[in-house]
């Protein structure tokens, strides 16, 4: 299993880029699970369905099964940061690549993403974690960096570089215990 991680500010693409990233992997026959990182409360059931009705009388978990989807839904009976290997440990084991948006502090090698547009401020220079940049304002970042530079509007070139680096995105579940 490859991990990758997407760092930035929101506003600077990490969704979009994750979203094109995935076809282009799909697209070479690799299978690819991603990790999104919330910071405020969500919801994915709907008042009235059975899911929700069984969460609603207290389950701890639920599942939903069908043949073509598997559904976990935990409920914590207080809130609890899982960190991003926590979430890692509970994927599919068969998976080829694990995009990970968000979880900008984490030890995860990642690409930033960042765009000179939103006024906020780059991570790499205090970031040993940070393996590449993808951005639409190289001729804007506020230091030099020996940092390969990619493209942000270029989903394929991010894949290929991701490809040609795949060796150094391999996850080691026991580094992280």
């Amino acid at each position: 299993m490859k991990v990758v991680g997407f760092a930035g500010f929101s506003g600077a693409g990490k969704t979009t880029l994750v979203e094109q990233l995935i076809p282009v992997l799909r697209q070479r026959g690799l299978r690819v699970s991603v990790v999104k990182h919330v910071h405020h409360g969500f919801e994915i059931d709907h008042p009235g369905k059975d899911t929700w009705r069984h969460r609603e009388a207290g389950a701890y978990e639920v599942v939903a099964a069908s043949p073509q989807r598997l559904v976990l839904m935990r409920e914590f009976e207080r809130p609890v940061e899982l960190t991003v290997h926590d979430v890692i440990r509970t994927l599919h084991p068969g998976v080829d690549w694990v995009l990970v948006e968000g979880y900008r502090d984490s030890n995860l090698l990642k690409v930033e993403v960042w765009r000179a547009a939103t006024g906020k401020p780059v991570l790499y220079p205090d970031d040993a974690f940070v393996a590449a940049i993808a951005t639409d304002s190289a001729d804007q970042l506020p230091q030099t960096t020996l940092r390969p530079l990619l493209n942000l509007n270029d989903a394929a070139a991010v894949a290929g570089w991701l490809l040609d680096n795949e060796d150094r995105f391999d996850y080691v579940p026991e580094a992280y215990i």
